[in-house]
């Protein structure tokens, strides 16, 4: 199958493309070095992302920033890279830095507030029974990308108001027409696209504020509010005019900010990239030429599991408005600061499988991975930690990262995925508990905005919209009667015996060819019967090595039966096939235990341990099971044979590689970079 070669060796268009934390002196020398690294590791792509850390003589948005920057798109113009723009120094965006306001006050972010006694500068909205409602300067501000420019710090950049059109306007011509005159000649080749970041209408470290702009009072009047009931935002309650509010104002976020953003780019070649405020802002992402969400702070997580909670649906989010707005990609800004415990640095190869497959399983096909820095001298290395890229412990094999994204991304862009159920939401109300027992049950389904639903028929039972048919709806029964609305009736993607909760299925078309995209969210092996709703005989990819084999399975009626085992951490691919393939090729006999090796030697300065052992040959592969913290590396005579990046490892040996009479066998296990950077955590053979 054609489809599988693409997959076994996947085009670069979908490379992860990482933020590059240029966050030091920005060396021509340097830059160019890096970006030749990045490519051997199979990485084809990158964020240009200012970060604090950039010394002050490279003012931002300068002719001294752009001139450093150059070296780096001319050397990824050569090298086939591809460059997305960063459009704010650092973020949330909209303020250039804080330039928009500079010299131009009143362009500053606001607010309302709820106050028994008015500040000097408020502006009094309205009298109500709790108090005065009155507007203000929110005193909101950005993170900068020099030291003393963070939050708290006397020179964070001030905010500005995105819901003020003079506003966006001021940032566009500050931000974006500076890097078309600085690289316009690249814009739509080496440059894809701009990316917007968690844009803030107060901006950050603010209290007890509404976002507001300059004459949003008389808006919201002519849209028949009244102001004084606004005052039930600030105890939680709500009425017919908080709900107008709430409506007005993404109205004029949508089309003030993401809507100029939007033209901007599309007139220049360009896509806008990025993401919204939060998890579940999903109408927003109409604009967006690449929606995008943004996984951080281990909001989402193995521990916490992959459902629960408003930030469980963001890859969802972005996924369906993608397919709904017909736009090919959509993306995730994935493992800032996802440490564990709070302990910088401690983010294991067991938590980056999980969140690629999390993220992949759910329709995200563009990874763009949180972060690879350009310089960890100093505090700089403390800066929303840790880098997944060139100071981690898997940078010497990283390139089996980018190829299981790459494939990952290769899938979920030029496959279909089927979804029988529409779920029915509101902006910033995905309903992640109502979807829970969805995926728990490997039904696909899709979100459907408010905005959506006037797109939608009934026909002969079922949900028409955007070319799509959906068998049953769940939502408000008065919505769409003619259509069910018991999703439990709709038959799974694939049945399992006994139920598998952890178990996420996305089954996918391609061209007559049905597909199964299988994952283990869960912490424990699966072992099931599956039946897939075929005729056909089954073929079986192992995603993580690309390796292809016939799946043994069974007719019965309703589909094919075959039994499934997925361990921790595991991935799987199945998919109809006529043409014969090879079986899978069996475990080894031999197996070797930890507790067949000694240490030998302990670095402690690189944080590993190097355990040895030896086996005799005897024309057999070996299998080398082994309980450590955190990558294992083993070299069979000296000769490295593999690597492992979370526990259970399983290392197979070919019997050519022992060779003959006995074999020395290496096992190095190196520990978390939260012991260089953070606190302490264990390392080596459990």
């Amino acid at each position: 199958m054609q489809f599988l070669e693409r997959l076994i060796h996947p085009p670069r268009e979908y490379t992860p493309i990482p933020f590059w934390f240029l966050n030091g002196d920005l060396t021509a020398a340097e830059l160019r070095r890096q970006l030749r690294d990045f490519c051997a590791h199979g990485v084809w792509g990158v964020v240009l992302h200012p970060r604090i850390g950039i010394p002050e003589r490279i003012g931002y948005l300068s002719a001294a920033f752009f001139d450093a920057l150059r070296p780096a798109v001319d050397e990824a113009r050569a090298l086939g890279m591809k460059i997305v723009l960063y459009d704010e120094g650092m973020y949330p965006s909209g303020s250039a830095g804080g330039l928009v306001v500079q010299g131009h006050p009143e362009l500053a972010s606001r607010g309302i507030a709820l106050t028994d006694r008015p500040l000097p500068g408020d502006r009094v909205l309205a009298e109500t029974p709790e108090g005065l409602l009155v507007e203000r300067f929110s005193g909101g501000t950005i993170r900068g990308i020099h030291f003393g420019e963070d939050d708290g710090e006397p020179y964070a950049p001030p905010s500005a108001d995105i819901l003020n059109p003079e506003a966006v306007a001021r940032f566009i011509r500050l931000t974006h027409e500076a890097y078309a005159r600085a690289f316009g000649a690249d814009f739509g080749e080496t440059i894809l696209g701009f990316f917007t970041d968690e844009p803030s209408i107060l901006g950050r470290n603010t209290r007890g504020l509404f976002p507001w702009s300059r004459d949003f009072d008389q808006l919201f009047t002519e849209a028949g509010g009244r102001l004084e009931n606004l005052a039930a935002l600030f105890s939680g309650g709500e009425n017919p005019d908080t709900a107008l509010y709430h409506q007005l104002i993404l109205r004029r976020e949508s089309e003030v900010y993401y809507g100029a953003l939007s033209r901007w780019c599309e007139a220049h070649g360009l896509a806008l990239m990025g993401h919204p405020h939060q998890s579940d802002d999903i109408e927003v992402l109409r604009w967006f030429h690449i929606p995008g969400q943004d996984l951080v702070f281990r909001w989402v997580s193995p521990e916490k599991g992959g459902t629960a909670g408003m930030d469980s649906t963001m890859a969802k989010c972005s996924a369906d408005m993608a397919r709904l707005t017909g736009r090919r990609r959509n993306a995730n800004e994935c493992f800032g600061a996802c440490n564990r415990d709070g302990n910088p640095w401690h983010f294991t190869g067991a938590d980056m499988k999980w969140t690629i497959d999390w993220l992949t399983v759910r329709g995200v096909n563009l990874l763009i991975p949180h972060a690879f820095y350009y310089s960890l001298e100093g505090p700089r290395c403390q800066e929303r930690p840790p880098d997944v890229g060139p100071g981690s412990i898997w940078w010497p094999h990283w390139k089996r990262w980018a190829d299981y994204i790459t494939r990952l991304c290769c899938l979920r862009t030029e496959t279909r995925q089927r979804a029988d159920i529409a779920v029915l939401c509101r902006n910033r109300e995905l309903r992640a508990e109502a979807v829970a027992p969805l995926f728990e049950t490997q039904r696909g389904f899709l979100y459907l905005p408010e905005s959506e639903w006037r797109a939608c028929r009934e026909e002969d039972g079922e949900l028409l919209c955007r070319g799509m048919r959906f068998r049953a709806v769940l939502g408000d029964p008065a919505r769409f009667p003619s259509v069910s609305h018991d999703p439990w009736a709709v038959p799974p993607d694939c049945r399992c015996e006994p139920p598998q909760p952890s178990l996420r299925a996305a089954a996918l078309e391609r061209e007559g060819t049905r597909l199964w995209l299988l994952v283990n969210e869960g912490d424990a092996p699966i072992a099931a019967t599956l039946t897939l709703p075929t005729g056909k005989s089954l073929g079986a990819m192992d995603l993580w090595t690309g390796a292809v084999r016939s799946q043994e399975s069974r007719p019965v009626p309703g589909g094919r039966q075959l039994t499934l085992r997925l361990g921790y951490r595991e991935s799987l691919l199945l998919f109809t096939c006529d043409a014969p393939l090879p079986p899978p090729a069996p475990d080894p006999e031999r197996v070797l235990t930890g507790s067949a090796f000694t240490l030998a030697e302990t670095d402690a300065g690189h944080f590993r341990k190097i355990y040895t052992a030896r086996v005799s040959a005897d024309g057999r592969d070996l299998l080398v099971r082994a309980e450590a913290e955190e990558m294992a590396e083993l070299f069979v005579n000296g000769v490295f044979c593999g690597v492992s990046f979370w526990t259970p490892h399983a290392l197979r040996v070919p019997a050519a590689l022992l060779g003959s009479g006995e074999a020395e066998l290496r096992l190095i296990i190196t520990g978390s970079p939260a012991n260089r950077y953070g606190r302490p955590v264990p390392y080596g053979l459990v």
